[in-house]
C-alpha cells in the first residue's frame, strides 16, 4: 500500500471530537471513506499503532482501521459501521494505550471475546469473532466511535492521574519547541 503524503493529524485528548459519538456511514459517504481509510492506515502505521478510529482524525463517522500485524506482516482491516453483536461472559484485563493519549497506559478489563459485524469498503457485510488482543483492539476502536476513551473504563482517580500526566508531558514538550 503506498503511503499517502497528506497524513491526517491524530487528535490528542482532551480534544472534544474524541468525546463526540460518530454517526453511521451512509452510502453517500463511501467515496470520502474510501479516500480516508488509506490515509488513516498510513497515520496509524507511522505513529505506530494497531488501530485508529475516524474520530481520532477529527472525522465524525463510524469508521475504524485495525492491523495487529501478526509476524510483522500487514493484514489491514477496514471496519465501516462496526458493532459488537456478542460478548463473552468471561472478562480479560490487559494493558492498553491509545494514539490519542500518547505515552499513557493502563490495565483495562473488557469481555475476553467478541463478535463484531461490519461492512468493508465495498459495502459487503462481515463478522469477525475475536479474542485476546484483537478483541481488546476492536472494542477499543468501537469505543472511540461512541466517544469513549480507554481511560473512561478506569476509576476517576486513575483517569485523572493519567490525564494530568498527559497534560504535563504535552506542556513540557511544547515548552521545548
Amino acid at each position: 500500500m503506498d503511503e499517502p503524503e497528506d497524513l491526517p493529524p491524530i487528535l490528542v485528548a482532551p480534544h472534544r471530537s474524541l468525546k463526540t459519538p460518530a454517526r453511521a456511514v451512509r452510502p453517500a459517504d463511501m467515496d470520502a471513506v474510501r479516500l480516508l481509510a488509506p490515509r488513516m492506515f498510513a497515520a496509524m502505521y507511522k505513529a505506530p499503532g494497531i488501530g485508529l478510529a475516524a474520530p481520532q482524525v477529527d472525522v465524525g463517522l463510524r469508521l475504524a482501521v485495525v492491523d495487529l500485524m501478526p509476524g510483522d506482516v500487514r493484514q489491514p482491516i477496514v471496519l465501516v459501521n462496526p458493532e459488537v453483536t456478542r460478548v463473552s461472559t468471561e472478562w480479560a484485563t490487559r494493558e492498553e494505550g491509545c494514539l490519542s493519549l500518547p505515552g499513557q497506559y493502563a490495565d483495562v478489563s473488557r469481555p475476553a471475546s467478541v463478535r463484531v459485524a461490519y461492512a468493508d469498503l465495498d459495502g459487503k457485510r462481515h463478522e469477525i469473532d475475536a479474542e485476546g488482543l484483537m478483541a481488546a483492539c476492536l472494542q477499543h476502536e468501537i469505543d472511540h466511535l461512541d466517544g469513549v476513551l480507554f481511560v473512561d473504563h478506569l476509576s476517576a482517580l486513575k483517569r485523572n492521574m493519567l490525564m494530568r500526566k498527559l497534560a504535563k508531558e504535552r506542556k513540557l514538550a511544547h515548552a521545548e519547541k
